[in-house]
């Protein structure tokens, strides 16, 4: 143990998923061990990065002993490495699922072949982006995430998966686009692309310039309201464990890197921070239309993303310009309550449709199999979702609406308040279905047996419920190393 901080956990963090991607696609009869393994070294790293992080605060590594602006450096701090370990924890999980769902038995070979390298792949993204502090690195971040992201939309087949798969790659090449015409206005301006840069930087046009076009694209990637027409379809016929990782994952990344942007290089304007609040507003509100109106199973749950990142957005705005310097813990809190809890219900979902043979919300009832367990997990994560105690995603509305009440922002409180109740009414809608029986003509049909893919969603489930027990530990966690202070 004594010898753990010495190791360069940041490295293996990005490099370990990165050698499992290219072993996994040159081995592709053992992908599904070779990703599994990478998956646990991952996490491996992952926990020994986060004790190194508690104990000593935050951790930098140079790449090739070149320090900014001229190298890269990867930095792990609280709030970097709390979305590290959510990712790890989701992805063991999902890839636990993966392994019943992705069985010879259920799946072709072509899926089988390509998602654990996708996978993998993105997990290099992910923790790539977590890490880094300079934003031409976030810039080739996103594009790994996206390239396996893709991927992992049309691994499925099928038209509407391809579809879905074709409008996502045209938002995220536009988002990358402006992202990276942002990112040259900065190195234009400043000569340097590093943090440290960003902070000490003087205001000017260039760079409010270059603020706008990086928040755009970022909006695009993310599916803010009104440029959320990509996620529906994407996250909705992806097959369930890739579904699970676009929702619960993918799109926290770029909420992650708004978040540093807007704190490295403020806002200028009162107003832009009531714009960003106003159109989480509209996510929540024609997000929650849409949820009540959708048909398929999996089509409400994305659509019910669609909502939360909405509320994330409202987390950021809540208490004003002013409260910028706080209003992150929340939206990070909200962040890590929707992942655990949307991936556990994307998974619940999928098995759902597996066993009874679709997904349709009005003839759920009528099916004589009842995936009992799966049906429990849906609800457990739906608990989370809502905002009911004692979950994460409780604690997380409870620090957004406290916030905005000590800034005297009530029309917050009640946006929330309205997103809550939409939630309660379109999780209702499946929830009823569950219970009723009166419908079904022929007896229930004996429980098929539980499986590999029942545990993993179950336990994130669980996760979502108890880690708003520990809340105010997670909170301290976030602020080693101080995210946002001088130095980043």
């Amino acid at each position: 143990m004594n010898d753990l901080p010495t190791l360069d956990w940041p490295t293996a963090v990005v490099f370990a998923p990165l050698a499992g991607a290219i072993l996994a696609f040159a081995w592709p009869r053992r992908a599904a061990g070779i990703g599994l393994a990478s998956v646990l070294l991952t996490t491996a790293a992952v926990a020994a990065l986060a004790l190194r992080v508690l104990a000593e605060g935050a951790v930098v590594t140079r790449l090739g002993n070149w320090g900014a602006p001229l190298g890269i450096d990867l930095r792990a701090d609280g709030l970097s490495t709390l979305l590290l370990a959510m990712t790890a924890g989701v992805g063991l999980f999902v890839s636990l699922g993966a392994l019943d769902s992705y069985a010879p038995a259920r799946a072709d070979e072509r899926t089988r072949r390509y998602f654990w390298p996708l996978w993998l792949l993105l997990l290099t993204g992910l923790n790539g982006a977590f890490l880094s502090t300079d934003v031409f690195n976030l810039y080739v971040m996103l594009e790994v995430i996206a390239l396996a992201a893709v991927g992992l939309t049309v691994l499925g087949g099928g038209r509407e998966a391809v579809r879905a798969g074709l409008e996502y790659m045209y938002a995220s090449i536009l988002g990358a686009l402006l992202f990276l015409m942002g990112v040259g206005f900065v190195y234009l301006e400043l000569g340097r692309l590093d943090f440290a840069g960003l902070i000490a930087a003087e205001p000017a046009p260039a760079l409010t310039a270059a603020l706008a076009l990086m928040i755009a694209g970022l909006l695009l990637k993310t599916a803010l309201f009104p440029l959320h027409f990509w996620l529906p379809g994407a996250h909705a016929n992806a097959t369930a464990p890739a579904s699970a990782l676009l929702s619960g994952l993918v799109v926290k990344v770029s909420l992650y890197i708004f978040l540093r942007l807007t704190q490295y290089m403020p806002l200028p304007d009162e107003l832009l921070v009531t714009l960003m609040g106003t159109l989480g507003a509209g996510a929540i509100l024609w997000g929650g239309i849409q949820a009540l109106r959708a048909e398929r199973l999996k089509l409400l749950v994305a659509w019910s993303t669609v909502v939360q990142i909405g509320l994330i957005f409202v987390a950021f705005a809540r208490a004003g310009q002013v409260g910028l310097a706080e209003s992150w813990k929340a939206a990070a809190l909200l962040i890590l309550a929707h992942a655990v809890a949307k991936a556990a219900m994307f998974l619940s979902a999928g098995r759902i449709k597996d066993e009874v043979g679709h997904d349709r919300i009005q003839d759920l009832d009528r099916s004589p199999i009842r995936p009992t367990l799966a049906q429990f997990t849906f609800a457990l994560a739906a608990i989370s979702l809502i905002g009911l105690p004692p979950s994460l995603g409780f604690a997380g509305k409870w620090v957004l609406m406290e916030g905005a009440m000590a800034a005297g922002y009530w029309h917050w409180v009640g946006i929330t308040m309205i997103g809550t109740l939409l939630s309660v009414a379109y999780f209702s809608r499946v929830l009823a279905g569950f219970l009723r029986f009166d419908r079904l003509r022929t007896p229930v049909a004996e429980h098929q047996g539980w499986a590999l893919a029942d545990t993993a969603p179950l336990v994130l489930a669980l996760a979502a419920l108890s880690l708003g027990l520990v809340a105010a530990p997670i909170l301290a966690f976030m602020e080693i190393g101080y995210p946002f202070g001088a130095t980043p």
